[in-house]
């Protein structure tokens, strides 16, 4: 498949983007991730070792959508709660005073 990333086209395939991971141990996740294989690896060091670019020069929905068109799936990293509001147990709690 055809793609253009960081304004240069790219042919990739899903076999190729898998051996090209092979080996490499995925980076912490801290934004969007890919799952290759049963690895999550963030977006953008996956562009990083496809396209041998540095990351500042693509964006993560670049890759996201090449990775999409491709049969991968892609992950947003879940939002955490706030930790400031209490839950509905923690509020309970708090009106039925500390024993």
């Amino acid at each position: 498949m055809r793609c253009v990333i960081a304004r240069f086209p790219f042919e990739l395939t899903k076999g190729g983007v898998l051996e090209s991971m092979k080996g490499i141990k995925p980076e912490p996740a801290t934004g969007e991730s890919v799952i290759i294989g049963r690895r999550h690896y963030p977006v953008k060091q996956v562009g990083q070792v496809i396209t041998r670019q540095d990351r500042r020069d693509f964006s993560a929905a670049e890759v996201r959508r090449a990775m999409t068109q491709l049969g991968f799936t892609c992950r947003a990293l879940p939002k955490a709660a706030p930790l400031g509001i209490p839950g509905p147990l923690q509020h309970t709690s708090a009106m039925l005073g500390t024993p």
